[in-house]
């Protein structure tokens, strides 16, 4: 039989780091080869980020968002992903914005994907705009193959609204957080 699609239910769970590796890099043989379209049941986030395409987040049964992994590991909407993937970026909201709340200035947290990743952006609104920024935190991690970066700033003086127009002429998605 020629199947279409290939179920895997928890493949990798309580594997080690060496042994996940290798089952992941056989379901892409396998995708890649026999073009086969694989189902991946899992609650290893980093395991979707790695090898996935499009993904689903279920809570009591029912699916609570879809789409590509970029955009809901980016920019989560349900609070039970905002959950996932928070836990799997390790950052409690809650924690930073407290150790945010005696830093001056207007906090955002830019999101740069692809080749925005490297770019040299934040000099340039800088001094384009006359915002000065902090980064308070920062990461740049990959979604399968693509780059992606995520800061959070302190932005003070300068013309606020022309950074904030610069960031998004730059597809970079920003959040206003104070």
């Amino acid at each position: 039989t020629n199947p279409k699609i290939l179920l895997c239910d928890e493949a990798t769970s309580a594997l080690d780091p060496q042994t996940t590796a290798s089952v992941l890099q056989l379901l892409a043989e396998i995708n890649r080869e026999l073009k086969l379209t694989i189902v991946l049941i899992t609650h290893e986030m980093d395991v979707i980020r790695r090898v996935c395409d499009r993904v689903a987040v279920m809570d009591a049964g029912q699916i609570v968002e879809q789409g590509s992994v970029g955009d809901v590991f980016l920019h989560p909407q349900h609070p039970t992903t905002k959950r996932f993937v928070q836990e799997d970026e390790q950052v409690d909201e809650g924690e930073q914005r407290d150790d945010f709340a005696h830093v001056p200035g207007r906090i955002v947290r830019l999101t740069f994907q692809g080749d925005a990743t490297y770019a040299p952006l934040l000099g340039t609104v800088a001094r384009e705009t006359g915002v000065d920024y902090s980064i308070l935190a920062g990461r740049i991690d990959r979604i399968k193959d693509v780059p992606y970066g995520q800061l959070t700033l302190a932005l003070i003086g300068g013309d606020m609204e022309a950074a904030f127009a610069r960031f998004t002429a730059a597809d970079v998605h920003m959040e206003v957080l104070r």
